[in-house]
C-alpha cells in the first residue's frame, strides 16, 4: 500500500503475479471495510509516511503481518526512474513477497502516546526561544543595555524592562510577545505535568536519571524514542539508532575514514542527550573526566557529542541489566525524582522533610561530591596511558633472497 493523506494506492502478489487492487480511501470505516475482504494469513506493506502507524495499527488485526517499511533503506523506490502511486505500491508488494524489505518497530499504543507529548513540548520550546529571541532584537536594534539580571524574562527582568525607553510600536511589541511567552508558559507546564504523571512510577525512567545530567524530562524524552531497550541486541545498535555514531567511509585496502555524525533517527532525544551531557560536566564523575580527555585531542564540540553518546551507552546497560548508575549520587538522584513528583501535581509539604531533603544538607552533598571526584579521578588515572587505536597497516610481503630493498 502506497499511503498518502486521503487514499492509498493497492499492489497485490499473488502466487508470482502483480496486480493492481486500485485506490482505498484513508479513513478509519473504509480501510476497515478492506481489511475484512483480507485473508488471515495475508501480509501488508506500508511505506513509512505521517499516517502509517495509525493504518498499521488498524490493519495489524486483520491480518498475518504488517510491515512499516524504511524509506531510507527501500532504495529501489527512491531512485526508480518510473514514480508513480501505481509503480511504488507494486514494488512495495514484490519486496515484501521475497522478504526483502526492511521494516521498522511499530510501537505500542503508550510509546506512541509519549513520542506525541514530547513532540508537542519540544515545538512549545522552539516556540518559547524564538520570542525571547525577538524580545532581545527588540532590545539590541534599539540600543538598549545588556539587563542587569540573568533572567530578563523573570520579575526583576520584567521591572527593568518596564522603565526601558522605547518607541510606541516597540513598546506594544514587546508586550505582545510577553504575552505569547506566557501562553508558552503555561502550555509547556501543562505538558510536562503529563509526562511527569506517566514517568512518575516508570522503572526504566527512575533508572535513566541516576545518571548525571539526565532529568525527567531527559529520560522521558529517550525513552519515547527507543521505546523498549531490549530490543536492540547491543548498545551500538541504540548508539546507531539515535545517530550518534560516526560516518564511515572505506574502500578497497586504504585505511577507514570516520566523519561526523549520521544524526539519523529521532533528532529530539538526540538533542536532549547533548543537553545532558553539558549538564553533566558540572558534576563530578567519570563523564566530566570523558570529557577532559577527548577534549584535550579532539576540543570540547566533539568531546561533547562523545558524551552523550556514552550516556547512551550506559543507558542500555542500565535497562538490559535492570541495575542503576554505579557512581549515582543519592541525594541528588532522591532530589530530582522529588522534582518529578512536583512537576506530577504532588501537594507541596510545607516544614516537612521528605525524600529530596537530604540534598539540602551541605556536608553530605560534600561528602558524596568527594566521592564522585575520586571516581573521576580513578578514571582519569585508568585512562591516562590509552593510546588512539591505529588503523592497522599492510601485511608485509617475504623478503626475496639477492633482492635491494627499497628505502
Amino acid at each position: 500500500m502506497d499511503i498518502h493523506r486521503d487514499f492509498a494506492q493497492v499492489a497485490v502478489v499473488e502466487n508470482g503475479f502483480v496486480a493492481d487492487w486500485g485506490r482505498v480511501d484513508c479513513r478509519p470505516g473504509a480501510l476497515r471495510e478492506f481489511a475484512a475482504g483480507l485473508r488471515p494469513d495475508d501480509q501488508v506493506a506500508l511505506e513509512a509516511t505521517g499516517n502509517a502507524s495509525a493504518v498499521a495499527v488498524l490493519l495489524e488485526e486483520y491480518v498475518a503481518r504488517v510491515v512499516i517499511s524504511n524509506p531510507v533503506k527501500t532504495r529501489a523506490i527512491a531512485e526508480a526512474k518510473v514514480k508513480t502511486d501505481k509503480v511504488d505500491a507494486r514494488i512495495l508488494a514484490q519486496l515484501l513477497a521475497a522478504d526483502f524489505l526492511p521494516g521498522t518497530w511499530l510501537p505500542d499504543e503508550r510509546t506512541r502516546m509519549l513520542r506525541r507529548l514530547s513532540t508537542h513540548r519540544a515545538q512549545l520550546v522552539h516556540g518559547r526561544i524564538q520570542v525571547k529571541n525577538q524580545v532581545q532584537a527588540v532590545l539590541h536594534r534599539n540600543m538598549l543595555p545588556r539587563p542587569p539580571v540573568s533572567d530578563l524574562f523573570g520579575t526583576r527582568g520584567r521591572a527593568w524592562l518596564e522603565h526601558q525607553t522605547l518607541p510606541a510600536d516597540e513598546r506594544e511589541t514587546v508586550g505582545a510577545l510577553l504575552r505569547q511567552l506566557d501562553f508558552y508558559g503555561a502550555e509547556l507546564a501543562a505538558v510536562e505535568r503529563r509526562l511527569a504523571a506517566e514517568a512518575l512510577d516508570d522503572p526504566v525512567v527512575r533508572r535513566l536519571m541516576t545518571i548525571p545530567g539526565v532529568d525527567a524530562m531527559t529520560a522521558v524524552t529517550v525513552l519515547a524514542a527507543v521505546g523498549d531497550f531490549r530490543r536492540f541486541p547491543s548498545s551500538d545498535r541504540l548508539v546507531s539508532y539515535l545517530g550518534l555514531n560516526p560516518r564511515v567511509r572505506q574502500s578497497g585496502g586504504t585505511p577507514a575514514h570516520h566523519g561526523r555524525i549520521t544524526k539519523a533517527g529521532c533528532g529530539k532525544a538526540r538533542g536532549m542527550l547533548v543537553q545532558a551531557a553539558f549538564a553533566a560536566l558540572r558534576s563530578p564523575g567519570p563523564l566530566r573526566a570523558l570529557h577532559q580527555r577527548i577534549a584535550a585531542r579532539r576540543g570540547f564540540q566533539i568531546a561533547i557529542v562523545a558524551v552523550a553518546r556514552k550516556i547512551a551507552v550506559i543507558a542500555w546497560h542500565l535497562v538490559t541489566k535492570e541495575q542503576d548508575y554505579a557512581f549515582a549520587r543519592p541525594s541528588l538522584v532522591a532530589f530530582k525524582r522529588r522534582k518529578l513528583e512536583l512537576t506530577a501535581g504532588a501537594e507541596r509539604r510545607i516544614a516537612h522533610r521528605g525524600t529530596g531533603y537530604d540534598y539540602n544538607n551541605k556536608e553530605l552533598r560534600r561528602h558524596e561530591r568527594e566521592i564522585a571526584e575520586q571516581a573521576e579521578r580513578a578514571y582519569a588515572l585508568l585512562t591516562s596511558q590509552w593510546q588512539p587505536a591505529r588503523p592497522p597497516g599492510r601485511p608485509s610481503l617475504p623478503a626475496i633472497p639477492g633482492a635491494e630493498s627499497r628505502p
